[in-house]
């Protein structure tokens, strides 16, 4: 499993994941899990969205 997530977007995705985990959470909805979900591809560095896209962000 390559990396294809660069910083930035590693940086976007954890934030995004952590503020969608979070209305998930408080909500009481199992939209969190999409959140926890995108922290996952932030943390591994990698998406397999992409792969079918051929986009990788590692490359500047």
């Amino acid at each position: 499993m390559t990396t294809n997530v660069g910083e930035k977007d590693r940086l976007y995705r954890a934030i995004a994941g952590v503020i969608i985990l979070l209305w998930g959470i408080s909500n009481a909805n199992a939209l969190g899990l999409i959140g926890f979900v995108v922290l996952a591809t932030a943390y591994f560095r990698w998406c397999p969205v992409y792969i079918p896209m051929d986009v990788d962000t590692t490359k500047s």
